[in-house]
């Protein structure tokens, strides 16, 4: 099945909104809106249709099938109500759609009371559709807020205490052949702090004026060969022994990134509490299994 272009798809969102009286305004925010992204087809259109209310489309919602066949839908405010959360559908409802052809669509609607609490504080927000006039006038669409901002000395410090602190923590899983425990503690530990350095530095060397995208997805972009296959490496597989080596080139990469990053914001990278966790590190991996001390 060959997948509906842009153009056919915001026509189909368009002519829809225009067609229901319902509908009182559209607006359009995400990486379609982001005139420095790539452009591609597994892009997602982040619509949100104003609404005089929702109750009329929560009792009937056939009315999504305008879009498309589904290959599947989220509702993410039906499971956190079915799971006790508080959550106001009189005022906003979100749809989270995947067809056949391959397009999706993440579509909400909202009261014009709840668009006026937050439209346009994502700065890649772009006006598509206003029936009535209700929508505030906001600059163009651009990425500016998610530019990588440079750290506190308090956050930069918070940084790298976290992660040399919780690089023992994936060390001892190791050690003791914890698979789950030992790539959790890195991946959801350890990764998020050596992420935020990468950032800093690609900040610092463009003057704190890109954004690094989400999960850090343009890291390639933007770091120099070496490190980016240092960071490439951090990756392991479930091999004890790759994950060793996983760990320790973290701690590399950390190391050479962070020490830049404090020069340029004149503050101390923590070389002495490198050094001993890197210590402890290299005594962990070469412990015997039946290891009664560890110094």
């Amino acid at each position: 099945m060959q997948i509906r272009t842009e153009r056919e798809m915001l026509e189909l969102i368009l002519g829809t909104a225009r067609s229901d009286d319902r509908i009182r305004a559209v607006y359009m925010n995400g990486s379609r809106t982001n005139p420095d992204a790539g452009k591609d087809i597994m892009q997602d259109y982040d619509v949100v249709y104003v609404v005089k209310e929702t109750g009329s489309f929560l009792a009937d919602e056939c009315w999504i099938k305008v879009f498309g066949d589904l290959i599947m839908l989220q509702e993410p405010d039906r499971m956190d109500m079915a799971a006790g959360r508080e959550v106001d559908i009189s005022q906003s409802y979100g749809y989270l759609m995947l067809f056949t052809d391959g397009n999706r669509i993440d579509l909400h609607i909202e009261t014009q009371e709840s668009m006026l609490d937050h439209y346009g504080c994502d700065s890649l927000t772009v006006p598509l559709l206003d029936k009535e006039g209700i929508l505030p006038k906001i600059s163009p669409s651009s990425d500016s807020m998610y530019h990588v901002k440079a750290p506190s000395e308090v956050h930069f410090q918070h940084v790298c205490n976290e992660f040399l602190w919780c690089q023992q923590n994936v060390a001892k899983g190791i050690w003791r052949k914890e698979l789950p425990y030992a790539k959790n503690m890195a991946e959801t530990i350890v990764r998020p702090m050596l992420d935020e350095m990468v950032s800093w530095w690609i900040g610092i060397n463009r003057e704190f004026g890109v954004s690094t995208g989400k999960m850090g997805k343009y890291f390639g972009d933007y770091l120099p060969e070496e490190y980016w296959s240092m960071y490439k490496q951090t990756y392991a597989d479930s091999n004890y022994e790759n994950m060793w080596q996983a760990l320790f080139i973290m701690s590399d990469l950390f190391r050479f990134l962070g020490e830049a990053v404090a020069k340029h914001l004149n503050y101390c990278y923590p070389n002495k509490d490198d050094q001993a966790m890197t210590k402890y590190l290299m005594r962990i991996r070469s412990m015997p299994k039946d290891a009664k001390h560890i110094f």
